[in-house]
Parts: C-alpha cells; sequence; structure tokens
C-alpha cells in the first residue's frame, strides 16, 4: 500500500526593505543590513526547523495520516512489537506477518533477535522499493489473495499477526480467510483491527482493494470470534495489557489476541 510523504512548503516573510538608522557612509551600512538581514534569515530557518520536528507538520505523521484518511495499523504493528516479544516470549520465534506493507514489518522482525519471519501481502508491490522485491524474490515475502487458502500446512508457524487485512473483506470471505488463519499458528493469532469510524478508504484504495474498509466494533469482534469457535489468548493478554499500561502505550488499532484451534 503505497503511502505519499508529507512535503509541506513553507514561506517565509516578505523581502521587504529595512529602515536605516542615523547618517551613515554608504560603505558602514552594509554591514549593519547584512548582519540584521542574517539574523533575521537564522531565526526564521530556526522557527521552521522547530515546527517541522514538533509535529505541527510533519513530526507526527500517525497524526496527519489519520486526518487524511491513510490511516494503517501497519504502522502499530512496529510499535507493539517490543510488547508482543514480553507477551509472547518464545513464541515469537517464527512469525508470519499478513497484511499489506509486510516488508516493512518483516524486515523489522528479522532484526529481532531469534527471530524468523516471512509475510503474505494480500496487493500487488508494484510500487515497492527494492527492499521489499528482494525479500519477494528470496521467497521471505509472498504475494498473494487471502481470500484463498494460504499455501501452508497447518501450524507452520508459531505466531500470525494480520493487521488492515480482515478490514476489507466481506463476512463471507472473513468466513474462510480467518479459519484460515488460525489454521497455520501454533501459539496464537494476533489481529490488528482500526477503531470505527478512524479510517476511511481513499477513493485510489477503493478500487485497489475492491472495496473500502469495513471497521467493526468490538463488539461485532467478540461476536464473530464466538462464532467462529476462536478463543482468547488469556495468558497472553495478561502479560501484554501491563507492558503497554506500564510504558504509557495507548494503542490507535483494537489489538485481538486468540488462541490457535487445536
Amino acid at each position: 500500500m503505497s503511502r505519499k510523504p508529507l512535503n509541506p512548503s513553507r514561506r517565509f516573510a516578505g523581502s521587504g526593505t529595512l529602515p536605516f538608522i542615523g547618517s551613515l557612509h554608504s560603505k558602514s551600512r552594509a554591514s549593519p543590513f547584512l548582519s540584521i538581514g542574517l539574523l533575521i534569515m537564522g531565526a526564521m530557518l530556526l522557527i521552521g526547523y522547530s515546527y517541522s520536528g514538533s509535529g505541527s507538520f510533519g513530526g507526527n505523521k500517525q497524526a496527519v495520516s489519520r486526518v487524511q484518511g491513510d490511516f494503517s495499523c501497519a504502522a502499530e504493528v512496529h510499535w507493539a512489537i517490543p510488547f508482543l516479544k514480553k507477551a509472547y516470549g518464545d513464541s515469537m520465534h517464527k512469525v508470519l506477518h499478513v497484511g499489506p506493507d509486510s516488508c516493512s514489518i518483516v524486515s523489522k522482525l528479522l532484526k529481532e533477535e531469534e527471530t524468523e519471519a516471512w509475510g503474505v501481502e494480500p496487493y500487488d508491490i508494484e510500487e515497492a522499493d527494492s527492499n521489499c522485491k528482494s525479500l519477494v524474490h528470496k521467497g521471505i515475502v509472498r504475494v498473494a489473495d487471502i481470500k484463498f487458502p494460504l499455501p501452508y500446512r497447518a501450524k507452520s508457524f508459531s505466531l500470525v499477526i494480520v493487521s488492515d487485512a480482515l478490514d476489507y473483506l466481506s463476512p463471507k470471505y472473513l468466513n474462510k480467510t480467518l479459519p484460515d488463519l488460525a489454521r497455520v499458528s501454533a501459539d496464537g493469532l494476533i489481529i490488528f483491527s482500526g477503531f470505527p469510524g478512524q479510517q476511511r478508504a481513499k477513493v485510489a484504495e477503493v478500487s485497489k482493494f475492491g472495496r473500502p474498509a469495513k471497521l467493526r466494533s468490538l463488539s461485532w469482534w467478540v461476536r464473530y470470534f464466538v462464532q467462529t469457535s476462536l478463543e482468547e489468548n488469556e495468558a497472553a493478554i495478561k502479560k501484554f495489557e501491563p507492558a503497554i499500561t506500564k510504558s504509557s502505550y495507548n494503542p490507535s488499532c483494537q489489538i485481538f489476541h486468540l488462541k490457535s484451534y487445536n
């Protein structure tokens, strides 16, 4: 899923002339004029720099993305990885990520100690960078339609992490995809889903995904998990929630911890 970086243009104040003070010789006038001009320009540059780092323009990219309707739970996965490691421990040794931006998440997971990672990218990667194309070429990340069974044996991975993928599936396909994701996991299934009213697909994204995101409420997901015989992973929740509370981390997406099928 392509993302366009925010490049705000900044305009400085007008270039009007500064008043001269006192009767100075022509040679001496240039010196104070130049000094004052440089001081003003330096101050403006410092102000512009401080704004760019404070989040007013591009510092808080996550907040900007929400306003533009381009919010993604993939970024949330990056933030949550340290807490997932605390909650799942040794179960983080063999992980499959399913969803857009899978290449970036897999790359992050591969940097973790004693962690093997693979990914499934549900949509085209025509605009992917060289690193992503390399992962696909090596078979670490696959491009596959998740409406159909995943090309993996049962319990191939200790954990399966899903983000921004199930929100685009209708119940017809969700009934097939979610059980299949649980099938290929051995120790747990983690789902990142947007909150209702939080995310809306752009026109270009609707044509790419086939349908806009359908963000469901907590109660809807709970009922659905019960219907599909998926149980909460209470052991993981008891470790994950205290970890994020201690660090004052407030997830911007719904995070569900589920047990794998026995």
